[in-house]
């Protein structure tokens, strides 16, 4: 794009290129078959180690031509930039532009679990959804042992871009390695089930050593592994085991194992990957390339930013509306100075109203002395009768260059709420220029292109409603943080607080000072009248502190007390309203991770969509976690705040149901769909925890299989096992924890001038379940509402079929279920309902799939439910001993310390003495079972 573009084409060009990079915020965009800008980022803790460097460079040059490959001659990888840390030392790379570690496709860190290695996609949305990020530990890619454990690094690296990319699960399941098939027979689960392999079982785990049936379920007992011949004919699937040398296809629709319990069927609907690949944007009206000649090896830029810059560009113009604008934009800003943005950052201030003004140049923030420097040259009256934005922001690029010679890397932080419909004069050169824009719009009148300065450069984007008494300025002010990943640098919100409040009442409320944070912890108090309010902290210790311990500012109507230490406290706080009049108080909290060793609690608010079209609805997400572990059992409450209507609370959920695709992921969730009018919504998260949980199950879903050995040769070759389950030391001691974080604003359209009909579904159930037992079917799941997860649904429609693609495709054509004496329960709680289906009383079918949709008042369907499937087990007429095995024979091995036990055919003995080209235990042979050796 050149200069002389026109700004409305420009900025039409930008958004054209915006929408290529899909809806999961990806860095890589994919432009004729090469996906370009492909973003991978090292941690700032990771210690330095080139060779680090090179691995990601020799995996993603594999997984190139293993991808193009595998997408049938479609898409490579042409371009890739690694982000190499501000912690190493400064070579001759290049300088970053609106790359950041918070928004790489690929990260490298530590790993999710001490001693845990597997690479893994945090995938918390639907399937054909993007994910969040692809994480490799330094042990991964330096380690050569880890090939005989995940295969090559390239092929891991597509099996994870496949979950990251194209919303595709796993193949696999870890809790549900086996089933038993509609024929009575035993199979692993997979895609496709022509690989084939043998049966092992560690010795301590099984009983009398061997694999053995459990009566009841037609599964084997707990320790039995399947371990996959290394030279297989099977070709198929990535998804499944890409280290086979022979796999170089996804499952498609032709060889998709659709009776696998897998986590690709229950979210798919029985799809097969390559079907939900073909489906995605990156294939819509795609042809692959004529020859593998077009296929280059990828690029590689190497980018690293030093320390932050950062020019404040503040609308002092006259438009906004409220006569005490300039008092809580001095509020805001100057908390940002004092208390948020990070030490050795480098921070400019501009002003504008119709035309602007520099306040001052660079200063580096090394001391609080430097802090309140800064501060003091922030606005303190208004200028000017319009806002001029583009000469604000053309003015804080002087700024910038004068410091920095370019723009690349550097940050602006545009506040506005004025009218200023020329954004497109100064639209081109500044996303272009390698700022990284952050913008606060403040009320209904600020210009609607401004969110585009955001979405272009990668910068957050906050809506502050013309409310402006509450605390929202301040909120957003402190949710720009740094993006760098280094989280002990940051400061944390711990609250936010802000009510009307009588004359002679007060506001008292507990915030928790957790364990993690403590380090440079602030409360500051703003308020209305003249006088301030009478304030008293209390922790439980009887310490106390009072006004007086307080600075105030009478100008600017603050207070601010900063406490020293970094002890795991709960202070009760009290704010006294001393005037007759009511008049709005407010306090904040703000701390910094009280260990570098010791992640802070974290919490991160964003939305499924930028836009929401009435009537669908959008899905709120808040991410808690300490490091990479997540954190469970919190209280998280979203507020949404329209542009001229109240604030609305809603209870945020981690129960896998509803908006929830995860459960206990630390992702918690909701759909929002009801909203009071169009325009900009604010989104902000309250969350409270009186005890901190952690998950027992140390593994995220969508990880590489970690393959416990192999059959080569005729020859048993086992893995180290698999590291138990260790968690990080890192937990949040009794007393849990506060916090409150801000996203990213999000406008709603199309909403229509009331009066309102009902136009919202049930939302669809994914967490149906279904068991035997005796002749009948349980079926358990989570009671959807009437409008999506709100409410409660009129009636239930249940279906069953033999086959799971004919509930999906014709749910009317399958067999019905009675549920008369079946009523909904209320949005979130548990339904079971029992049943006996007609097809099992013919006596020859053994599996059943079951779906459900939820309907409401107005009879208004949900999606077709998630299709359970159900498997009547059963016995063999004279049914064996406990103690019958596979075969006749066993072979014990003595393995990295393990004593393992390979069960054999009957016939394996006479095979192997024939030297015939026969498997060691072919799958089907668990019929064998079943009858007497």
């Amino acid at each position: 794009e050149t200069s002389g573009m026109s700004g409305g084409s420009a900025a039409g060009a930008a958004l054209l290129a915006l929408a290529l990079a899909a809806a999961g915020e990806a860095a890589a965009v994919l432009r004729n078959g090469g996906y370009e800008g492909l973003l991978a980022a090292v941690h700032p803790r990771v210690p330095e180690d080139g060779r680090l460097v090179a691995r990601l460079q020799e995996m993603i040059t594999e997984a190139s031509s293993y991808l193009f490959s595998a997408t049938k001659g479609r898409v490579y990888f042409r371009s890739v930039k690694i982000l190499i840390p501000p912690t190493w030392r400064e070579k001759s790379y290049e300088k970053p532009k609106h790359e950041t570690y918070e928004k790489a496709d690929v990260i490298v860190a530590a790993p999710y679990w001490k001693y845990g290695d597997d690479p893994y996609t945090l995938q918390h949305n639907a399937c054909g959804k993007m994910g969040k990020y692809i994480h490799f530990t330094p042990n991964f890619l330096v380690n050569d042992y880890v090939t005989d454990i995940y295969g090559s690094r390239g092929r891991t690296f597509v099996h994870e871009w496949a979950h990251l990319r194209w919303g595709v699960f796993d193949e696999y399941d870890d809790d549900r390695p086996f089933y038993v098939t509609g024929q009575n027979q035993v199979k692993v689960t997979r895609c496709s089930s022509n690989l084939t392999g043998i049966y092992v079982c560690e010795k301590n785990s099984c009983i009398d050593g061997s694999c053995v049936i459990n009566k009841l379920t037609g599964l084997f007992k707990e320790g039995c592994a399947f371990i996959p011949e290394r030279n297989q004919t099977a070709v198929s699937s990535v998804m499944y085991m890409q280290s086979l040398s022979s796999v170089a296809e996804f499952c498609n629709e032709q060889n998709h194992n659709r009776e696998a319990p897998n986590l690709q069927n229950r979210m798919c609907d029985y799809r097969s990957t390559w079907e939900v690949i073909k489906n995605s944007t990156d294939f819509e009206n795609d042809l692959p390339l004529t020859s593998n000649s077009l296929i280059t090896p990828p690029s590689f830029s190497l980018l690293q930013r030093r320390d932050r810059v950062i020019c404040l560009v503040l609308d002092v113009s006259k438009t906004i509306a409220g006569g005490n604008w300039i008092s809580r934009l001095h509020q805001a800003a100057e908390l940002y100075l004092l208390q948020i943005v990070e030490e050795n950052s480098y921070v400019g201030i501009v002003t504008f109203g119709d035309k602007a003004e520099i306040k001052t140049h660079m200063h580096q923030v090394v001391s609080d002395d430097a802090r309140k420097q800064l501060a003091s040259y922030l606005p303190t009256a208004p200028r000017g009768k319009k806002a001029n934005v583009c000469a604000g922001l053309r003015l804080a690029c002087e700024v910038i260059r004068k410091k920095e010679g370019h723009l690349y890397g550097s940050e602006i932080i545009l506040v506005t709420g004025g009218q200023d419909n020329s954004t497109s004069r100064c639209f081109s050169e500044l996303i272009n220029g390698g700022s990284v824009i952050h913008t606060i719009t403040v009320g209904s009148s600020a210009a609607k292109e401004i969110e585009h300065f955001s979405k272009e450069t990668g910068g957050f984007k906050f809506f502050v409603p013309e409310r402006l008494d509450f605390s929202d300025l301040l909120d957003v002010f402190t949710g720009i943080l740094s993006t760098n990943g280094d989280t002990f640098h940051q400061s944390v919100q711990i609250e936010s607080a802000g009510e009307s409040i009588a004359g002679h009442q007060q506001l008292r409320r507990t915030v928790t000072i957790d364990s993690t944070v403590g380090r440079e912890t602030f409360f500051v108090a703003t308020w209305q009248a003249a006088e301030p309010p009478e304030i008293i902290l209390v922790d439980p210790i009887g310490r106390s502190y009072t006004s007086k311990d307080f600075d105030f500012d009478s100008v600017f109507h603050v207070a601010r007390l900063q406490i020293s230490g970094t002890a795991e406290v709960q202070i009760t706080y009290t704010l006294i309203n001393v005037h007759l009049a009511p008049q709005i108080l407010t306090l904040s909290v703000t701390s910094r991770a009280a260990n570098s060793t010791i992640p802070a609690v974290a919490v991160k608010t964003y939305m499924s969509e930028d836009t929401a079209f009435y009537p669908s609805a959008v899905v709120a997400y808040v991410q808690i976690s300490q490091g990479f572990s997540p954190i469970l059992g919190a209280s998280v409450t979203a507020i949404i705040s329209s542009e001229n209507g109240d604030p609305v609370a809603f209870e945020l959920l981690d129960n896998g149901a509803g908006s929830d695709i995860v459960k206990n992921d630390g992702i918690y969730s909701k759909y929002l769909f009801s909203f009071s009018g169009n325009g900009r919504y604010s989104l902000k998260a309250h969350v409270q925890a009186n005890r901190t949980t952690m998950p027992q199950t140390p593994m995220p879903w969508s990880h590489a299989m970690y393959i416990p050995g192999y059959v080569e040769n005729g020859k048993l070759k086992m893995n180290p096992s698999r590291p138990l389950a260790i968690k990080n030391n890192i937990q949040v001691r009794r007393g849990g924890f506060s916090r409150t974080a801000v996203g990213d604003s999000f406008t709603v359209s199309a909403v229509p001038i009331g009066p309102f009909i009902d136009v919202f579904p049930p939302c669809k159930i994914i967490d149906l379940d279904a068991r035997m037992e005796d002749d009948k079917v349980i079926l358990t799941w989570t009671a959807p509402g009437g409008d999506f997860d709100k409410g409660q649904a009129a009636s239930y429609e249940i279906r069953t079929s033999e086959t799971p693609l004919e509930l999906r495709d014709s749910f009317y054509s399958t067999t019905f279920v009675n549920t008369s004496t079946l009523s909904p329960q209320r949005a979130g709680c548990t339904e079971v309902f029992v049943f006996k289906p007609e097809a099992f009383t013919t006596g020859n079918i053994t599996i059943v799939y079951v779906a459900i949709r939820a309907v409401d008042e107005v009879f208004l369907r949900s999606e077709l439910s998630n299709i359970a499937q159900a498997v009547m087990f059963i016995p063999p007429m004279a049914y064996p001993t406990s103690n019958t095995k596979f075969g006749v024979s066993t072979i014990l091995l003595l393995f990295f310390g393990l004593l393992v036990v390979v069960c054999l055919t009957v016939s394996t003995s006479l095979c192997l003495a024939k030297k015939k080209k026969k498997k060691i235990l072919l799958e089907n042979a668990a019929k064998l079972l079943y009858h007497k050796v």
